[in-house]
């Protein structure tokens, strides 16, 4: 399954488990994989990079998940949205990602990106509702 993670479920996985680790251990276990672009991988590091200086103990995690993510997964050229799609339109370069990778599922926490499921036919999801509805279901 292909899905477009934002950045803080990606960094609260690493550094804090949890729902958001379970995600994250989906995909180190390949029942996942991560569409990126450019834009999105350097939000990554640069938050990343943020939250291992204020928790070092997450820092080895963090470094080889973002040199893993960087070699081995794809990474798309996302045109710019024509036009703001959420509230922020910093968040914009998400959905743009899921629109250049065919991908329908977002993984969200982020109010404005949860505000603006179904456009485009793109799910916008909590960490929590995708672990229950997605994958729960390849558990079994």
């Amino acid at each position: 399954m292909r899905v477009v993670l934002d950045t803080n479920v990606l960094v609260s996985g690493i550094f804090f488990g949890g729902v958001p680790g379970q995600i994250v251990d989906a995909w180190s276990d390949d029942r996942l994989s991560f569409v990126l672009t450019p834009e999105i991988l350097e939000e990554y590091a640069r938050v990343g990079h943020a939250m291992a200086a204020k928790y070092p103990d997450g820092r080895k995690a963090f470094t080889a998940i973002l040199e893993i993510l960087t070699v081995h997964s794809p990474v798309l050229a996302a045109a710019p949205l024509p036009a703001p799609v959420s509230a922020d339109p910093d968040d914009d370069k998400f959905l743009a990602a899921a629109v250049a990778g065919g991908v329908q599922i977002l993984v969200s926490g982020d109010r404005h990106l949860l505000d603006v499921s179904g456009w485009q036919d793109i799910e916008v999801v909590t960490p929590r509702a995708f672990v229950r509805e997605h994958l729960a279901a390849t558990d079994s």
